[in-house]
C-alpha cells in the first residue's frame, strides 16, 4: 500500500533541504557533506529516521548517511533530525540499489540494514539487500575492518541471510534471535518500526558481518 503524498511537501523539503546530502554528479561529496573527514555511517533505509537520530546522539563525531529511496518517508526524517538538532546527518533521496555507485569506493565503517523488505517469493530473492547480488556491491564500498550490522523481524530472511554471508566471503559475529533479551539489548537503538513489532512480541534477529 503506497503511502498518500503529503500536503505542502515541496514547502516541507525545502525548510530541511540543508540536511540533503550534497552530490558530486551522481555520487556523494562526502566532503562537501559533512565538512571534514571522518568516519562514514550508513543507513540503507532510514525509515522515519528514528533510527539515524539516535545514532547521531550517541555518535556525534561520525558523519551518518541516511538513504531512503521514498520521499515523503525521507521527508518525515529529516524533519525529525531537524527538531533533534543532529549536526552529523545527512540525507539521500535514492534507491540504496545503486549505493556502489553513490558512494566512494572503501568510506564506510559501518552499514545499518534496520528490517529491510524481505522479498519473501523466491523469484524475488535478488531484490533482497543481503542476497549475493547485495553482498558483492558493499565489498566495494565498505572501509578496511569496515562491518555491516543487519536486525529483521524476519527469521526466513534471517536464515537466508546468515548463508548468504557465509557463501559470500563474510564473517559472522553477534548472533542473535532474539536482541531484546540478550546481551546486546543495551546497545540497540530501536526503529519505529522495531518499537511497533518487538511490543507485538515479535523477536527481532540480529548478526554483524565483516569482510574476512
Amino acid at each position: 500500500m503506497r503511502m498518500r503524498p503529503k500536503k505542502n511537501r515541496d514547502i516541507r523539503l525545502e525548510r530541511v533541504s540543508g540536511l540533503l546530502a550534497a552530490m558530486d554528479g551522481e555520487r556523494v561529496d562526502l566532503l562537501s557533506s559533512f565538512g571534514a573527514e571522518r568516519e562514514l555511517f550508513v543507513e540503507l533505509g532510514c525509515g522515519k529516521g528514528a533510527f539515524v537520530t539516535g545514532l547521531s546522539e550517541r555518535y556525534p563525531s561520525a558523519a551518518l548517511l541516511a538513504v531512503e529511496k521514498v520521499t515523503d518517508v525521507a521527508m518525515m526524517a529529516m524533519e525529525k533530525a531537524d527538531r533533534a538538532g543532529c549536526k552529523n546527518v545527512r540525507f539521500l533521496i535514492a534507491d540504496g540499489a545503486a549505493i556502489d555507485a553513490l558512494l566512494p569506493a572503501g568510506c564506510v565503517t559501518r552499514l545499518y540494514l534496520n528490517f529491510s523488505d524481505p522479498w519473501p517469493k523466491k523469484r524475488n530473492a535478488k531484490r533482497r539487500l543481503t542476497s549475493p547480488l547485495f553482498l558483492e556491491r558493499y565489498k566495494t564500498i565498505l572501509a578496511s575492518g569496515g562491518r555491516i550490522f543487519f536486525k529483521t523481524d524476519n527469521r526466513p530472511l534471517f536464515d537466508y541471510s546468515l548463508e548468504t554471508f557465509d557463501s559470500c566471503g563474510y564473517g559472522l559475529e553477534n548472533i542473535c534471535f532474539d536482541l531484546h533479551n540478550s546481551p546486546l539489548a543495551g546497545m540497540n537503538i530501536m526503529t519505529e518500526y522495531e518499537r511497533t513489532f518487538s511490543e507485538k512480541g515479535f523477536a527481532i534477529n540480529y548478526l554483524e558481518a565483516f569482510l574476512k
